[in-house]
């Protein structure tokens, strides 16, 4: 039995709610009547492309997402999804390898939306030689399972309950944002592995403004805070989807550390 096509207003009425808004909250934002919305809603009123893609703006809807609204209403998708190695995109790859190579002797990745490893710079692999399970490693590497794996980094991570929080943060936050079903599958599978047990965290004097990623390693005890970088005007999905995590030292040791490890 065929499923019945959701309609137009399904569609944006699932994004609304998703985003806490009333009809007159949008209509505001969308500097449109109240009516003329709750027209759309209904099917009353059909919206052109550019209204559309109006209230998918304001609505912070992904990419990935506003295909199906425009196909609900009868238009052809907008937004082309490529694969990174698509000749359209071998700009925005040598960008992404700039940046990795550029941030060394400090570790950089690049991850599409569901932390899937899709690059990183060399500086990585000296963090991952603790890793128990080999398996963690095999492509498709995801960066959470990895970090947060009782046999992956988590029995090196010096602050896990910390860390492990801001992760599970993180995703939920991005959970909130996309509806994305693969991750709700993730963060069930990440909560499943066994929690750390409340301890003392080694301190920092980044406490009050971010939560450092503090790891044991060969080299000795080794603090970053991270960044992550995203594409600012993409209109490829793929692209919008995609961001770079940069590690840089919370301290001089661990610049001098890996400024070593580059000079070896």
């Amino acid at each position: 039995m065929t499923p019945t096509a959701r309609s137009l207003g399904d569609h944006l009425r699932e994004w609304r709610q998703r985003r806490r808004m009333s009809q007159l909250d949008l209509a505001l934002e969308a500097d449109i009547s109240q009516r003329h919305l709750s027209f759309i809603e209904s099917g009353r009123s059909t919206p052109s492309r550019e209204m559309l893609l109006h209230l998918a703006e304001r609505l912070g809807v992904p990419l990935r997402d506003r295909n199906p609204l425009l196909l609900a209403a009868g238009f052809a998708p907008v937004f082309a999804e490529r694969k990174l190695d698509d000749p359209a995109l071998a700009p925005a790859r040598r960008a992404i390898d700039r940046v990795l190579k550029g941030h060394e002797p400090y570790p950089a990745i690049a991850i599409d939306r569901h932390w899937t490893l899709i690059a990183a710079n060399a500086a990585l692999a000296p963090l991952l030689e603790t890793i128990a399970d080999p398996s963690l490693l095999e492509p498709p590497v995801n960066v959470l399972r990895l970090s947060l794996h009782p046999q992956g980094l988590a029995p090196h991570i010096l602050n896990l309950s910390e860390w492990r929080a801001h992760l599970l943060d993180r995703l939920r936050q991005q959970i909130s944002v996309s509806g994305d079903p693969a991750l709700e599958k993730l963060l069930k599978e990440l909560l499943s592995y066994p929690a750390p047990e409340e301890a003392a965290e080694p301190h920092t004097d980044l406490a009050s403004i971010a939560v450092p990623l503090q790891l044991s390693t060969k080299a000795g005890p080794l603090s970053f805070i991270s960044t992550t970088t995203v594409f600012g005007t993409p209109i490829d999905i793929t692209l919008s989807e995609l961001a770079i995590e940069t590690l840089f030292p919370a301290d001089e040791e661990t610049a001098a550390i890996l400024r070593g490890h580059l000079a070896n």
